[in-house]
Parts: structure tokens; C-alpha cells; sequence
């Protein structure tokens, strides 16, 4: 039997570049019929949301050399072959005395590349390359255990504005692509990454304080009450990484990582938000999140609260870093 034949390569214009597409029919998303052209035109679609996400942040790339029913990729190196115009940022991984150059988004033609790359998700730090140990986003995960319905996250989410509005917070929505939700709010990259943890540690025992019943802030996942959503203080720490607004995710119904208005947080039903659904979304709302930058939060009141607890007899958990993450 003869060997099919494959598709000839396509080239995308994208800004003043042009980027070569190789095998865009490879499936993707095959339950939903998706190619690897089909991803990099979502990408497209939702160009400058994408790279307002990931603009010079060190970005660890989750690629799917064969879709997503296949292997998956963790890499933070920049994969071999790129053009001189794809920038990259050198970050340093003191646990293992390693260095990585890995991908950093200025413009949409790099986002693309990426995807010619097999890369499916975007994760990038919370901080930027002009001072990558100094975090200028302060990450709110709200992260449902096995049992926990998904109500529950949508209570938390609003406790999570309420206390955001008497910070004087602006707090940005968006859905995980999976089962939770993610708060995102801008702040001045003036602290390192173990006091943004701490103040993002303070404000989740508030949310606790104010929704005892639903929310847990454990830190060991077994000790966790399988029904309650773990306010997940420790995406602020240093080389933790989550997908980006407008990221796609590897699950079978090709979700994203979608923005939010606050009025749609009580009756999101995630699955609807997908590479399908997206780009005619975008069409019409633009980028929910265009305004992240110009909405500015100093942290010391929450550094202050994170204080107080501690000298109430509060516990402060391992650092990530150097004790590991929580585990089953």
C-alpha cells in the first residue's frame, strides 16, 4: 500500500512575518475534527489577547507533537530551529543550578511559530524579562477538588470581587480551560516572589474566613476536604506557571483559557468557551482583559493581613521552591 501523501505546508502572513505551517491537517482535536491549521487561525483570531497574555514573559510551552490523544510536552527551553526574529529570556533555576532560554512573546508571529512547534498551551510566569524575579501579576487560583461542584467556584469567585472591591483591587476573570476559575490583578513589580505568595496566602485565608464551608487553603492536598475549592496561593511562586488568557488547553474539547466579565462568573459553563466558540466571541467583545495593564495594585495592605496572621499563630507553609510542591 502506498504511503499517503502529505499536505503541502501553508504559509501564514502574520505582522510582517511569515510563518510556515507544516502538516496543517494533522488532527489536533480529532473528536472535534481539528487540525494544526485550525489551531494556529484560532491564534490568530485572538491575536492581540494572546500576546497582551504572554508580552515578555518567560513562557514554558506545552506541546503535542501528535494532538492531544497523544504525548505531551513540558518545555522551557526554546525548541531548536527557531528564526532570529522568536525572542527568548535566560531564567535561572537555582534548585538545579540550570539555566533555560525560553520562549518571550513581543509579537504574534512568535505565538504562531510556537504553534508550527506543536505547542497547544501557553504558560507563562507571572513576572517579565526586564526583572523576572520581581512579579507584576498577582495570580488567584481557585481550584475545585475531585468532589467539589462547580457552584462552589463561582461563590468563591464572587467572595473573591467582593474582597478585591474593598482592597480597591481590579481583578480580571477568566476561565482555567478545565475545571476552575483564575482572578488575574496587575500589581508593581517591587516584591519578590516569596512576598507576592505570602500576600496572595493572606487574602485566600480571607476568602476562607468568608466562605468556610467551600474553600480550603491546606496546603497538603490529602489533608484537603475533596469538596472544597483550594485557593491556590502557590501559583505565585517562582517558576510556577499557569495556561494564559486565551491559551488553548490539551483536553479532548479543545477549551480555553477564557476572559471574563464579572456579571458572567455566576452562569459560566466553561465547556461553551472553546477554539469553536472563540474567535466569534473575541469578534464581538474584543479583549476583556485590554485594560489589565493600566490597573495598578500595591500589595502591602495584603502583606500587612499576612502580618497579622502570623502573629495571631498562623502557620506559614514550605516554599515550593526548595521544600516541593503539596502532594496526594
Amino acid at each position: 500500500m502506498a504511503a499517503k501523501a502529505s499536505t503541502p505546508a501553508v504559509e501564514l502572513e502574520v505582522g510582517e512575518r511569515t510563518v510556515r505551517i507544516s502538516n496543517p491537517d494533522r488532527p489536533y482535536f480529532p473528536a472535534l475534527g481539528l487540525t494544526k491549521l485550525d489551531l494556529a487561525q484560532y491564534y490568530l483570531a485572538v491575536g492581540d489577547g494572546i500576546v497582551r497574555a504572554l508580552r515578555e514573559r518567560p513562557c514554558m510551552l506545552h506541546r503535542y507533537p501528535t494532538g492531544v490523544e497523544g504525548e505531551k510536552v513540558h518545555q522551557k527551553r526554546l525548541p531548536h530551529g527557531a528564526p532570529p526574529w522568536v525572542d527568548t529570556v535566560r531564567v535561572h533555576f537555582p534548585r538545579y543550578n540550570r539555566t533555560a532560554d525560553e520562549l518571550c512573546v513581543t509579537e504574534l508571529a512568535q505565538v504562531i511559530w510556537a504553534v508550527q512547534m506543536s505547542t497547544v498551551e501557553f504558560h507563562p510566569w507571572n513576572s517579565r524579562r526586564a526583572d523576572v524575579e520581581r512579579p507584576d501579576e498577582w495570580r488567584i487560583d481557585l481550584d475545585p477538588m475531585p468532589l467539589a461542584p462547580f457552584e462552589r467556584v463561582q461563590r468563591a469567585a464572587s467572595v473573591t470581587h467582593e474582597i478585591l472591591d474593598e482592597l480597591g483591587a481590579v481583578g480580571w476573570p477568566k476561565t482555567s480551560g478545565g475545571s476552575g476559575l483564575h482572578v488575574y490583578v496587575r500589581i508593581a513589580p517591587e516584591h519578590g516572589f516569596a512576598e507576592v505568595r505570602r500576600a496572595a496566602l493572606a487574602f485566600a485565608r480571607e476568602v476562607e474566613r468568608r466562605l468556610p464551608d467551600d474553600v480550603t487553603t491546606t496546603w497538603w492536598r490529602r489533608d484537603r476536604d475533596p469538596a472544597a475549592v483550594f485557593v491556590d496561593y502557590n501559583q505565585n511562586a517562582r517558576d510556577h506557571t499557569i495556561a494564559s488568557a486565551y491559551s488553548v488547553r490539551g483536553f479532548p474539547d479543545a477549551r480555553v483559557s477564557a476572559p471574563l466579565t464579572w456579571d458572567e462568573v455566576v452562569d459560566v459553563d466553561p465547556r461553551e468557551l472553546t477554539v469553536v466558540t472563540m474567535p466569534s466571541r473575541y469578534a464581538a467583545l474584543g479583549d476583556l482583559h485590554a485594560g489589565i495593564d493600566d490597573a495598578v495594585f500595591d500589595i502591602r495592605p495584603l502583606l500587612e493581613w499576612a502580618e497579622r496572621d502570623e502573629q495571631a499563630g498562623a502557620l506559614t507553609p514550605p516554599d515550593p521552591e526548595t521544600d516541593g510542591d503539596p502532594a496526594p
